[in-house]
């Protein structure tokens, strides 16, 4: 797989299927793609915490950064596999086909810039760390979008397939608001 095909990810399906013929498996997408980076977001953070303190964001250095981080790094861990449930049964509802096995994919690959949207930190300007998570998220809603068509297969059905990437997308943003206004009260 080309560095061309890995870019092109959130915009056409042709990367997803080589990614698929290559059956990585689900414990093996965990071990190396999944928890490597899912520490990025938790260390990045705990060093922001830390080092930046109010003049970042009134309260934030307040915060216990170890109990936070943690718990982000463990939340993340568990919404891997949510998530790979979640786009399985999604799809299945929508009666499209797919294996957990792609499914699976799909959760591994769609919080990539999520993950890497973090190193947004090692810069303490709030505005710029704001855009850089938006414009991870979007990335991140097209990799699930691009990721769902391929999985499922029917890359012509377009509406179906945004329907499903919208119920997946708003379960996941439900799921994402809750994590970070329970870290925040704490």
């Amino acid at each position: 797989m080309n560095i061309s095909l890995i870019f092109g990810l959130p915009f056409s399906t042709k990367g997803w299927f080589e990614l698929q013929q290559k059956k990585i498996s689900i414990p093996l997408l965990a071990w190396l793609l999944v928890v490597p980076l899912s520490f990025v977001p938790p260390v990045l953070m705990y060093y922001a915490g830390t080092h930046y303190g109010d003049s970042f964001l009134p309260g934030f250095g307040d915060k216990d950064w170890h109990f936070i981080t943690t718990t982000l790094f463990l939340a993340e861990l568990l919404t891997f596999f949510v998530m790979g449930w979640l786009i399985h049964s999604v799809l299945e509802g929508y009666k499209l086909k797919v294996s957990y096995h792609d499914a699976y994919l799909v959760a591994a690959i769609a919080p990539l810039p999520l993950w890497l949207s973090s190193l947004a930190l090692l810069v303490p300007v709030l505005l710029f760390n704001v855009l850089v998570v938006a414009a991870a998220l979007l990335l991140s809603i097209t990799l699930v979008y691009q990721g769902c068509r391929a999985a499922s297969q029917r890359s012509g059905d377009d509406v179906v397939s945004m329907s499903a990437t919208y119920t997946i997308i708003a379960a996941s943003f439900l799921a994402w608001v809750l994590l970070l206004l329970i870290v925040w009260a704490y």
